[in-house]
């Protein structure tokens, strides 16, 4: 049985369209002018217990939109959704005592209170008896390096520490659905790869469903094999990570180690492939899949080629050209 079921969901905003200027304001008094935005249209996908899966799209393609559906803070235009047997926006106590919902742009932790206080709220609101919770912040904070942070006031933390304490708050409950938007947005390198860690060592250990939006494709490298990507609203793609440079990414890239490469010029390359860069001793271009083989043949006969190396395309190249498609 998928934990997460969407059918054919569908959420449209409608907006009210000011006329420019003061007679612009006075008119929208009398006769108001609304235009209609599909922040998510017709989506459908299953995602099965212990999956954790990146949800990809440009700014305003509607992931976010999509998970606040999913926890039930907002309810659809049209369509059906099941987490975990429930109707997220029927927002019944047995359903929201089992998922949790981190917004990377968003506090949930008290402002002005130190950090285990607002643990110890959410702990009481849950109904967590206290050894537990003492071992669950104790294991928590440990792993994430927070340990010492739990008396500092929430707005003296670092971004990153107060990352990692959103975290084991939304954790403290031990849910089977985590729904992650943007996690290490701002978070320096170091942090990022210290909240990948965990949330990969949380998903392996608690066989929690995970899903994760990030604009850091270094996080869904790491963390995903399988992506949902969306844009304008729909589905666009879903399935192996690995399967995105194979379908959309009809080339591959050849570098070539020669002496004087830059002497060379690129018309002449050009019947080979795209020449992406040259410097003094190395060329790259960019080939048809179909003309690797000859390609690498050719070059190797024309130039006096002392290495040669053969790449996919960046994974990050190929999503930022589905998405300026």
């Amino acid at each position: 049985m998928p934990v997460i079921e969407v059918n054919h969901l569908t959420k449209a905003f409608r907006t009210y369209k000011k006329q420019p200027g003061f007679s612009g304001a006075v008119k929208g008094l009398f006769h108001r002018q609304y235009e209609q935005t599909l922040a998510v249209n017709d989506v459908s996908f299953k995602i099965e217990p212990g999956e954790l899966v990146g949800f990809l799209g440009p700014n305003g393609a509607g992931k976010t939109t999509t998970l606040k559906m999913l926890a039930g803070l907002l309810y659809p235009t049209s369509g059906t959704a099941k987490v975990l047997g429930h109707t997220p926006w029927e927002r019944h106590d047995d359903y929201r005592r089992q998922f949790a919902l981190v917004l990377g742009q968003k506090n949930q932790l008290w402002w002005d209170l130190p950090a285990r206080e607002s643990l110890e709220l959410n702990a009481k609101i849950y109904g967590i008896p206290d050894d537990r919770f003492k071992r669950t912040v104790g294991e928590l904070t440990e792993l994430l390096g927070v340990k010492e942070k739990l008396d500092v006031n929430v707005r003296e933390l670092s971004l990153g520490e107060r990352m990692k304490m959103e975290l084991i708050a939304s954790l403290l409950h031990q849910p089977r659905v985590l729904l992650l938007d943007e996690p290490t947005i701002g978070l320096d390198v170091t942090s990022q790869k210290t909240v990948r860690d965990f949330i990969r060592r949380h998903n392996a250990e608690q066989k929690t469903t995970i899903i994760l939006t990030s604009h850091y494709m270094a996080d869904i490298q790491a963390l995903c094999e399988r992506v949902i990507i969306i844009d304008h609203g729909k589905l666009f793609f879903d399935g192996k990570l690995n399967e995105i440079v194979d379908r959309f990414a009809d080339f591959k890239l050849i570098t070539i180690q020669c002496e004087n490469a830059d002497k060379y010029p690129a018309e002449n390359l050009a019947r080979y492939g795209e020449v992406t860069e040259k410097t003094a001793t190395a060329i790259t271009l960019k080939v048809k899949r179909d003309r690797v083989i000859p390609a690498c043949k050719a070059l190797l006969d024309e130039l006096p080629v002392t290495d040669i190396d053969i790449q996919e395309v960046p994974i990050e190249d190929v999503i930022r050209q589905i998405f300026a498609r």
